[in-house]
């Protein structure tokens, strides 16, 4: 088959799947009418349950991922999987095992991975305090220039079905050394902040999660009754929203416990588990792994921040288990968290308790956890774009 006509077949198939995900969007009560045996998502915490179930079973059909075999370790094909930035290793080195998505006939891709390591660049080519980031952007300049010859696919869409991934700060900016990469690809990034560019129709959040080692610590905290601080941060001066909230509040209130640094013996597992919400501030960067960390000690997550794009807010209703405090209401955090009802604090923690599985690390990966839901937020991405329409 040429490759106009397979392109035309994989266009029409995406055309379908958009269909049958709008007429399950539009069900009345948007409960989901699919079986499935292992979940079938229901209640608040989805934006719109069935949608959602719809297109996840359309992707899991359909979604063929090209990685591109260009490039060497450490920099490519490679990531690290115990750090603030194991979100970026765990995804590159499942797609490196080909068990999932993975298509090794690039005509029968829908997407194409740029399998780069923007935290193993910083690594192992920055010059800490040198400024000196030529080296990477010569790197990824010549990548992309490499691909783009070696290939058809880079510039028959411009990029528009190509993503890169990354949860490093830099990821957004190391973007920005290839204009299309910057504008036209889909960015899978941590730091999703619409002030430096993060464009929800085409770029997607993903969570920053903090693996102390390959594998996730205990799940699960204290019952609701038994949570006897009200909100709880625990870190150091990093960015301005975090010196706003410890000037505020650090060692001032019995119920707002807020510490640049834990008193010895307090173990900071032991407070999110006992806390009834947790404070997840923006660092220099909008992204937190604390978020990740407040869901899985079931504490309500309060984001604090301005321009984040939390993780998978396409198919998630954070409202419905997070609260979301602006940065000028800082000083107003204790009346804010006061002023929820015991019975609406009962309801939102359940619900944390419910989207856990969209945040859960497993090796390998079961369906409806973080890479599923990372998959997922790059498929709804392409369902956006029709390639016949970028070349006319």
């Amino acid at each position: 088959m040429s490759g106009s006509s397979q392109l035309e077949k994989l266009e029409a198939s995406l055309g379908r799947a958009r269909s049958l995900i709008r007429e399950a969007a539009n069900v009345r009560n948007k409960i989901s009418t699919h079986q499935d045996p292992d979940y079938v998502p229901r209640g608040p915490i989805y934006r719109n349950p069935n949608a959602f179930h719809r297109s996840y079973l359309e992707m899991e059909k359909l979604f063929k991922i090209y990685v591109y075999e260009e490039g060497e370790v450490p920099i490519f094909h490679d990531g690290p999987c115990r750090s603030i930035y194991s979100s970026e290793g765990r995804f590159i080195h499942e797609m490196e095992k080909g068990n999932m998505y993975r298509t090794r006939d690039p005509d029968k891709a829908l997407v194409y991975f740029l399998p780069f390591s923007v935290a193993r660049m910083v690594r192992f080519m920055y010059v800490p305090d040198s400024k000196d980031r030529h080296g990477m952007k010569l790197t990824i300049i010549d990548y992309v220039n490499l691909i783009a010859q070696k290939h058809p696919f880079w510039n028959r869409s411009l990029g528009a079905d190509h993503f890169m991934l990354s949860c490093h700060d830099w990821g957004p900016f190391t973007t920005s050394f290839v204009p299309l990469l910057f504008h036209k690809s889909i960015r899978v990034l941590c730091n999703a902040n619409t002030s430096e560019g993060f464009n929800p129709s085409k770029d997607a959040s993903f969570p920053e999660i903090n693996l102390k080692t390959s594998e996730m610590s205990g799940l699960g905290g204290q019952p609701p009754s038994s949570r006897s601080t009200l909100a709880f941060f625990a870190g150091g001066l990093h960015g301005h929203i975090r010196s706003l909230l410890l000037n505020e509040w650090k060692g001032k209130d019995r119920d707002v416990r807020v510490y640049e640094k834990l008193p010895r013996g307090v173990s900071y597992e032991k407070m999110l588990k006992g806390s009834k919400f947790c404070l997840c501030p923006s660092g220099y960067e909008v992204a937190s792994p604390r978020v990740v960390e407040a869901i899985y000690a079931e504490c309500i997550p309060v984001l604090i921040s301005d321009g984040y794009i939390p993780p998978f807010s396409d198919v998630l209703d954070w409202k419905t288990f997070s609260v979301q405090v602006p940065v000028k209401n800082i000083s107003d955090i204790k009346n804010i968290l006061m002023s929820i009802s015991s019975r609406q604090y009962l309801r939102t923690q359940r619900r944390v308790k419910e989207v856990q599985r969209h945040f859960l690390v497993n090796g390998p990966p079961k369906r409806y956890d973080v890479f599923h839901m990372i998959v997922h937020s790059i498929w709804l991405r392409r369902l956006n774009i029709r390639i016949q329409d970028l070349l006319t």
